[in-house]
C-alpha cells in the first residue's frame, strides 16, 4: 500500500439527505435485503461511481465495506462524466444492455428525489451524415425518430445562416441525467450512513496488499486496473470537457457521435460541453481542444461564446474484451470480484453491475 490513509467523512447535512431505497428496488432477485453479509468485511478498490454504488448495495445488505482509493469525490474520473444514461462506448452489447436497463429503472426511481442529483431529460442523438439507427432496446423506452423539421428546432438550427448547422438525422429518448456534482456526494453520504468507510490517498501495487482482515475484495479500479491486475486489454480513452454557465433555453441534451464528437448537456447549475474520445493517458487539459469543443458547440447551438468555467479531463476505462464482471481468487486464496472496463458507460451500468457483484459475493 502506498500513501497516507485519509478517512472521508460526510457532513451532517449530507448524511441527512442520504435517503436509501429499499434494497429490493435494485436487487429484487436477492431475497432478504438485509443481513446477507453477516457483517463480512469487504474492501472495495476505487471510489468512482462503480465503487460507490457497489459500496451502497453491499452496506445496505449487511456487509461491512471499506473503500480504498487514491482519488475521491470530484477528483475521480466519474466526476468528469457528462453522465447522461446511454450505453456509450462499451462492449459487448448482449452483456451490457441488460445491465444498462436495470440501472435505468433504479435511476428513474432516484429521480423522484431532487437531493440525489438525478433528473429525467430528453436526449437528442444526431448524425451529420446518413440515417441514424434507433437501437432495438431504445424503442420500448419511447425512442422516436426526429423529423427533418425537428432537427431544425431550437437549440439545433437547421437553416443556412452564420453559425447555423445542419444535422442529417436524429432520434430522441427521455433518459436519466446524473449531475455528478451532486450525485457522487449523494452516494458517499448514503454509503457512510449505511456503515461504510472511505479511505482516500491509498494506492495498492497489487490486490494481495489489501489488509487480510478483508476476506473479500471488489476491484472497481477503473483505468487503474490496467496496472493493478496487469490487464493489457484495458485502454485509456481520453475525454476532455468544458464546463460553461447554463445555456438559456437549452432543456435537452444534444449529442452527435460522428466526427467531431460533440455534446451539450445542461445540468442544474451549469452545462457540459464535449468532447473527445481518443486513446491517450494525458490528463492535462489542452487549450486548443477546449477551443475546438466550445467552437463546435456554439456553432451547433447557434449561441454566443460563453465563458469557460472549468476544463476537465478523464480517462474512460475501455476494455477490448468487454466489461470484466466476474469472481476470481487472489494468490492468497481470498475471493475477488472484478468490476471494471465500463468504457463511457460507468453511470449507465452502475446499479446493474452492483447487483451482479452482490450476487457474486453471496455465491
Amino acid at each position: 500500500m502506498v500513501g497516507r490513509v485519509t478517512p472521508v467523512r460526510a457532513s451532517p447535512s449530507l448524511l441527512a439527505m442520504a435517503r436509501p431505497l429499499h434494497a429490493k428496488e435494485f436487487c429484487g432477485r436477492i431475497g432478504d435485503p438485509y443481513h446477507l453479509g453477516m457483517e463480512r468485511n469487504v474492501a472495495i478498490i476505487g471510489a468512482g461511481v462503480s465503487g460507490l454504488t457497489c459500496g451502497v448495495v453491499l452496506a445496505e445488505h449487511g456487509y461491512r465495506p471499506a473503500i480504498f482509493a487514491k482519488d475521491t469525490g470530484q477528483q475521480t474520473t466519474s466526476s468528469v462524466a457528462a453522465a447522461v444514461w446511454f450505453p456509450y462506448h462499451v462492449e459487448p452489447a448482449e452483456r451490457v444492455i441488460p445491465l444498462a436497463l436495470e440501472t435505468y429503472q433504479v435511476l428513474l426511481d432516484l429521480a423522484r428525489f431532487p437531493e440525489s442529483g438525478v433528473s429525467i431529460i430528453e436526449s437528442r442523438q444526431f448524425l451529420r451524415h446518413g440515417e441514424i439507427e434507433i437501437p432495438e432496446w431504445a424503442i420500448p423506452l419511447g425512442a422516436q425518430r426526429l423529423s427533418s423539421l425537428a432537427t431544425g428546432l431550437w437549440p439545433v438550427q437547421d437553416y443556412a445562416q452564420p453559425g447555423g448547422y445542419r444535422f442529417k438525422s436524429g432520434f430522441s429518448l427521455r433518459v436519466p441525467l446524473v449531475d455528478t456534482t451532486i450525485y457522487l456526494d449523494y452516494l458517499v453520504a448514503r454509503f457512510l450512513k449505511a456503515g461504510g468507510e472511505i479511505n482516500a490517498n491509498v494506492e495498492f501495487k497489487n490486490l494481495e496488499d489489501v489488509d487480510s482482515k478483508s476476506d473479500l475484495v471488489i476491484n472497481c479500479a477503473g483505468i487503474g486496473a490496467r496496472e493493478l491486475v496487469h490487464d493489457a486489454d484495458l485502454e485509456p480513452h481520453r475525454g476532455q470537457v468544458a464546463i460553461v454557465p447554463r445555456i438559456e433555453g437549452l432543456s435537452c441534451a444534444i449529442v452527435c457521435d460522428d466526427a467531431p464528437l460533440m455534446y451539450a448537456i445542461p445540468r442544474r447549475n451549469d452545462c457540459v460541453f464535449g468532447g473527445t474520445n481518443e486513446v491517450s493517458d494525458n490528463l492535462a487539459a489542452d487549450p486548443a481542444t477546449t477551443l475546438r469543443i466550445v467552437t463546435e458547440c456554439i456553432r451547433v447551438l447557434n449561441i454566443d461564446k460563453p465563458p469557460v468555467l472549468a476544463e476537465r479531463v478523464g480517462l474512460r476505462p475501455f476494455r477490448k474484451l468487454g466489461v470484466r464482471l466476474e469472481r476470481d481468487l487472489l494468490r492468497d486464496g481470498r475471493a475477488v470480484i472484478h468490476n471494471y472496463g465500463h468504457g463511457g458507460a460507468g453511470f449507465t451500468l452502475s446499479w446493474g453491475c452492483a447487483r451482479e457483484v452482490l450476487e457474486a459475493a453471496t455465491s
